[in-house]
């Protein structure tokens, strides 16, 4: 997915909320943003939005000398996420189809973004959590659990903190034997590093790897030689988030898209408006050189 001029008026509110969080003094934080208009301006725009928020945020933490500015955000999130969860158990095991509850829990985790546009306030998420059933969900849930029963290696990309601890509620769920867990290599924005999977008590069930980048998405040329190949081997990949369905919409492999539609232009391309949860194969995942075996009868 590319960047179009739309994304801009983003970019600048990301740019300027993580310098708000690494700096104080006025003047400094003028010439930090100045220094990433001039960037913004120069940069090849056919990259795909986390790609060039990668960039961006480089800029930030150069001009900065903040490492993780978002870092009293994302303990903020994993506290009110983790107060969640015995409600959000609760709600699982009350539902009339708790598969399909369960994935609805994870994909309304995915509000916990501050890349979006839509400035979510977590404190809304026990609200969002009430109505949770009458939220639309688009895609085929169903399927996922059935590809996850056949496959044999299955890569789950995480997304962001807090709502990384809504995943393991999905991660129990899946044969954990065959999970591994990717969290980014570094810091960007909010998103889940590997003490964010430590606290939501992930790496005591499942294998977790990091993915070598500090890229608000999955940018393959980007990440390490190892998680490389872990995607290559994976034959269930479940991609959390809009930043992963921006940078692996187009890539031909057995990927299944579990975000919330947060982004005008997302709206677009998959079709549904704002707001909608998404849980649903990748366009290209016919294209797969080995298929997962067909459903038995």
């Amino acid at each position: 997915m590319q960047t179009s001029i739309e994304c801009i008026p983003c970019f600048v509110r990301q740019a300027a909320e993580a310098i708000a969080l690494s700096v104080k003094a006025p003047s400094q934080r003028r010439k930090s943003l100045r220094r990433v208009l001039h960037a913004l301006a120069d940069a090849d725009w056919s990259d795909s939005p986390p790609a060039l928020a990668q960039e961006l945020h480089r800029i930030i933490r150069q001009a900065t000398g903040a490492s993780d500015p978002y870092r009293a955000v994302k303990a903020r999130m994993n506290r009110l996420a983790t107060g969640l969860l015995p409600q959000c158990r609760e709600l699982i095991a009350g539902a009339a189809d708790p598969r399909e509850a369960l994935l609805r829990v994870a994909v309304v985790g995915n509000l916990l973004d501050c890349g979006a546009k839509s400035q979510f306030d977590p404190e809304d998420l026990p609200q969002v959590f009430a109505t949770l059933a009458n939220k639309p969900l688009v895609g085929e849930p169903h399927e996922l659990f059935h590809a996850a029963e056949q496959a044999e290696r299955i890569l789950f990309l995480a997304d962001n903190a807090g709502e990384i601890v809504f995943d393991r509620l999905l991660i129990e769920a899946l044969p954990m034997a065959k999970v591994t867990v990717a969290v980014r290599g570094m810091p960007i924005l909010n998103d889940a590093l590997r003490e964010d999977a430590t606290l939501a008590g992930i790496t005591a069930l499942v294998a977790v790897i990091d993915n070598g980048s500090d890229a608000p998405g999955t940018v393959l040329a980007d990440c390490s030689a190892e998680f490389r190949t872990h995607f290559k081997r994976a034959d269930l990949i479940i991609a959390k988030g809009q930043g992963n369905y921006e940078t692996l919409s187009e890539v031909r492999a057995p990927i299944f898209f579990l975000f919330t539609v947060k982004c005008p232009l997302v709206a677009q391309q998959v079709g549904q408006p704002t707001g909608t949860l998404i849980a649903k194969k990748s366009a290209r995942w016919a294209e797969y050189p080995s298929p997962l075996p067909p459903k038995k009868r």
